[in-house]
């Protein structure tokens, strides 16, 4: 019998890779990160932090920029092999978006990427496969060989997912792009009725976890906002302790603790003292292991389960909440403001 020709599915997306933001205190927000969450700091150069949690063995999925004006400047996705980083590129171009290549070493520890904007989001997003496996010094080593280093701090054990947020007219063009350019699966969505194909939030991943990446509407119309970052623990009694030693530090807290309907994991939301862009504490949840799992659809009756399960429902009024804040991300090139390029 003849063998098969090989089968290629062409360019793939793995998981979420990491964030790259800009803090005014890089000095305070390295203490929160590195201190505080207790990750590791693997390499310091020219005014940015590189960190990683403890079961992360590439270099970082963490970079803290010394800057004057907070916002995110990179969220980046790792691609599934080397050569799919120029074969996206090609089919970008293609489609006629504007990709920059960055180089080797641009982050450290990384090798070559390309950065486009999210086409109908407008968020700075960079593909990635080589990034380096540094061994951890041999001070905070672990005897286990699935850590990269030992549990310190809270116990950040690695980036879980990046949510970003699009203008109400945007949404069905960069929700759309990322399942149909990039692959990724619509796991869970809170739809509206008589709109049911255009969900105000969607939660999207490329693997078995509920999400690398949600996208949701903004609330206050505007488009490139970004909600949080999140980072995972092992247990949901972490996200309890988490809770207890951030009230005593006075690190502001958004949200929670509570358990999510959607996805139905344990959920913190704190801000980052340095940059006070907020971070996800993360913890449970259950996987997608079925190739033909359908989404889950929340209507709007339901919105309340979804959102929160158990646990205080996070204050939604515009007028006082911390919660539905969003943050400025960075344009195509890092330094301009992200209102300044439109792709495609």
């Amino acid at each position: 019998m003849a063998p098969r020709p090989a089968y290629d599915p062409g360019p793939t997306i793995s998981h979420a890779g990491g964030v790259n933001i800009g803090t005014p205190d890089l000095e305070k927000s390295l203490w929160f990160f590195r201190d505080i969450f207790g990750m590791e700091v693997t390499a310091e150069d020219d005014g940015a932090a590189y960190l990683r949690g403890y079961q992360e063995h590439v270099h970082h999925s963490l970079v803290l920029t010394r800057q004057d004006e907070a916002k995110v400047n990179t969220m980046s996705l790792r691609v599934s092999r080397p050569q799919d980083v120029e074969l996206f590129h090609d089919q970008f171009v293609e489609d006629g978006i504007d990709v920059r290549h960055v180089t080797a070493g641009a982050e450290v520890g990384r090798g070559e990427a390309i950065r486009f904007l999210l086409p109908g989001g407008e968020h700075p997003i960079e593909l990635f496969y080589d990034i380096e496996r540094p061994t951890a010094p041999e001070g905070i080593r672990s005897k286990l060989h699935g850590n990269s280093s030992r549990r310190r701090g809270l116990g950040v054990q690695r980036i879980d997912h990046l949510n970003v947020q699009a203008a109400p007219e945007m949404m069905a063009e960069a929700e759309g792009w990322l399942r149909s350019a990039l692959g990724m699966k619509r796991r869970e969505a809170m739809v509206l009725p008589g709109n049911p194909d255009v969900p105000m939030v969607s939660w999207l991943s490329v693997n078995s976890k509920m999400h690398d990446i949600a996208i949701g509407a903004s609330m206050n119309g505007k488009n490139s906002q970004f909600h949080h970052v999140a980072f995972s623990l092992e247990n949901l009694h972490d996200v309890l302790t988490a809770v207890d030693k951030l009230r005593d530090l006075d690190i502001q807290i958004d949200a929670g603790p509570g358990k999510h309907g959607i996805g139905q994991a344990m959920y913190l939301y704190v801000r980052d003292p340095g940059s006070n862009y907020r971070v996800e504490l993360y913890s449970g949840g259950y996987p997608f292991v079925d190739p033909d799992h359908p989404t889950q659809v929340w209507e709007q009756q339901d919105f309340g389960y979804g959102m929160t399960w158990y646990g205080d429902f996070p204050d939604v009024d515009p007028d006082s909440s911390t919660y539905l804040e969003t943050m400025d991300v960075a344009g195509l090139d890092v330094d301009a403001p992200s209102d300044s390029v439109i792709t495609a």
